[in-house]
């Protein structure tokens, strides 16, 4: 009965093993560059036509993969994108990687993860190992993928093996802080023992480190409260930077102090709002859960309230910097430094920008943007906006400068020098020194 696990742990274990990705964004793409570059005979499921296409020319999107990574991988073939998805049948591993949006009443939205399931069921054979990447809650593995799976009728860590392995990708901290997909540790839990061996034998090959829990639903958890951690201490230092700024101190101040602290103390910094695609939308997919069990999740709700009221803060800030000039915000041009949810990348993903732009916007001011990482978005009204390119007219002609993104490529002397007015969101202008400090209102 164990000849399906023999065959598949021989396969992996020589680096024959098909490894299907389904979902070729951030979290994917690194997955099967990274897959593909240690030997593995890559297959990747993309629905975009265009972003298949893009691939197997050897482009990238990501910014985390660089084509000149990518193309010598699709030129040898062994990285092949395409929208097929019979072709399934012919993967040893099919890792789902698809996203996990919340839907307009901000419940979980599973639809992807559903159709990926679905999908593969169509095609599902003996010895195959399914993993799901995409974060989730708990009992997501158990309760949506596995049903969609157990209708071909093979039995699970014989036949069929099925796992849960959180993504831990963080964009720009391949090139910033040196992790990747290869030395960031994979958390695994297997619907059975069977499974987490297949999906921990197979992770070994793509990182140094693998670790194994008893459940799916505790893989799946872990990943959660990762990103809850993240949440609550962000909020705190949010409400902490609300009543400095009622008292009259600097935030900023008083957290360089606090961390001067060796032991007890963990950084973090507030900021315009969160962003990203993990952080703003994964505590809401346990407060869901913990719903469903009659339990409220006090904590992650009120780190909630607390975050998204952070771009109204940041459009207060910019009134109380215009009324400095005498100047109304109605009629007032307002520039964005930054729409990117983080430094020196592209991804704006769930970005505050988006949400201090309409709030600006919706008060009458004429707001532009500027980003030299976004050259164009998205707005939540289908409305698409090109970016403008940083210069001497741009901030001169501006009445109030707003820097939502800390990005390096940006000029903290030249802007604070042209700018009438600057909202720094970030801390970014804490090098300005001498009168110049004047024109600058901290968050």
């Amino acid at each position: 009965m164990d000849r399906f696990r023999d065959d598949l742990i021989a396969r992996i274990s020589e680096r024959r093993a098909v490894v299907g990705v389904i979902g070729l964004g951030y979290v994917g793409l690194p997955l099967a560059v990274r897959a593909a570059g240690l030997g593995f005979p890559v297959i990747g499921f993309e629905v975009s036509a265009a972003k298949v296409a893009q691939i197997n020319r050897g482009e990238s999107y990501i910014g985390d993969v660089p084509s000149e990574q990518l193309a010598p991988l699709t030129r040898c073939g062994a990285l092949l994108a395409t929208t097929d998805a019979a072709r399934m049948a012919e993967c040893d591993l099919l890792v789902i990687c698809v996203p996990t949006p919340l839907n307009v009443t901000r419940d979980p939205d599973l639809s992807y993860i559903e159709s990926a399931a679905t999908m593969i069921a169509a095609s599902l054979r003996p010895g195959q190992l399914v993993i799901l990447e995409s974060t989730t809650y708990p009992g997501t593995t158990r309760e949506v993928v596995w049903p969609r799976l157990q209708g071909r009728g093979l039995a699970p860590g014989t036949e069929i093996f099925l796992a849960f392995s959180p993504e831990r990708i963080d964009p720009g901290q391949t090139s910033s802080k040196g992790w990747g997909v290869e030395n960031t540790p994979k958390v695994v839990g297997g619907l059975t023992p069977a499974c987490a061996e297949l999906t921990a034998a197979f992770y070994r090959h793509i990182t140094n480190q693998v670790v194994c829990v008893s459940s799916p639903d505790a893989a799946e958890l872990t990943k959660l409260f990762e990103n809850i951690f993240r949440a609550v201490n962000i909020a705190l230092v949010n409400e902490l930077a609300l009543l400095c700024d009622r008292m009259g101190l600097n935030v900023w101040e008083v957290i360089d102090a606090a961390a001067t602290k060796p032991y007890g103390f963990m950084r973090f910094t507030p900021g315009p709002g969160l962003g990203g695609h993990c952080i703003p939308i994964d505590p809401f997919y346990l407060t869901w859960k913990a719903r469903e069990l009659d339990l409220t999740t006090r904590f992650i709700e009120l780190a909630g309230e607390i975050n998204t009221q952070m771009p109204r803060h940041v459009h207060d800030l910019v009134v109380r910097a215009l009324n400095r000039q005498k100047k109304a915000l109605n009629g007032s041009t307002v520039l964005l430094l930054g729409v990117a949810y983080k430094p020196d990348v592209n991804d704006y993903r769930e970005s505050p920008a988006f949400k201090v732009y309409d709030l600006l916007a919706a008060d009458g001011a004429r707001v532009f943007t500027c980003d030299p990482h976004v050259p164009s978005f998205e707005l939540h009204d289908g409305q698409v906006i090109t970016t403008m390119p940083l210069s001497d007219d741009l901030l001169a002609s501006c009445d109030c400068a707003v820097i939502i993104t800390d990005h390096r490529a940006f000029d903290y002397q030249q802007i604070v020098t042209l700018a009438p007015a600057v909202v720094d969101t970030r801390n970014a202008t804490r090098a300005i020194e001498g009168p110049l400090r004047a024109k600058i209102t901290l968050l």
